[in-house]
């Protein structure tokens, strides 16, 4: 199988199916229509997106265990951690190197959203919970807030009592 004839054919009969539903009587406007056609209007060029590779970086224990992160992190920066408290530990957070990289320079905010909040809980953590607003942080959209209010949830709240764990959060809107 060539796919460039392939290719060729496929735009061929699109072209065919697309002209059958019109019928254009006035001769400039055809004459454009056509030349559109012709120039690709319906078929572009393809679309080519590279997905990178990210070099790994350090685990979040690793972190603790070197005391760039509080000791709380390990518990909290887990993945996989379930809803119900005391239901286990969850398994391992490996970070990017530029996840790890930007936590140690905020220590002194890709996952881009961990290399923020991972110093925020930190220093909250470091600094103790409970002394009003220590941070706060500005979404540009209420979707973005939305998806970021879960990601905390999930971090800070799962496999805690009760869902609450060592640092709060709340999301203001409007």
């Amino acid at each position: 199988m060539n796919v460039f004839e392939l290719r060729k054919r496929l735009i061929a009969d699109y072209g065919n199916f697309v002209r059958s539903f019109f019928h254009i009587q006035d001769r400039r406007i055809h004459q454009k229509v056509e030349e559109e056609l012709a120039a690709g209007l319906l078929w572009p060029e393809p679309l080519i997106q590279l997905n990178p590779s990210f070099e790994p970086g350090a685990w979040i224990d690793e972190l603790v265990n070197d005391s760039t992160l509080h000791a709380e992190c390990r518990r909290i920066f887990r993945k996989e951690k379930q809803r119900m408290e005391g239901s286990g530990q969850g398994k391992p957070l490996r970070l990017h190197k530029h996840q790890t990289d930007a936590i140690k320079v905020a220590c002194t905010g890709s996952g881009k959203s961990l290399a923020y909040i991972i110093p925020i809980v930190d220093y909250v953590l470091r600094h103790g919970s409970g002394r009003g607003i220590q941070a706060i942080v500005v979404y540009p959209m209420n979707a973005l807030a939305n998806s970021q209010e879960g990601e905390l949830e999930k971090f800070l709240c799962h496999d805690y009592p009760s869902g609450k764990g060592p640092v709060t959060f709340a999301r203001y809107t409007g």
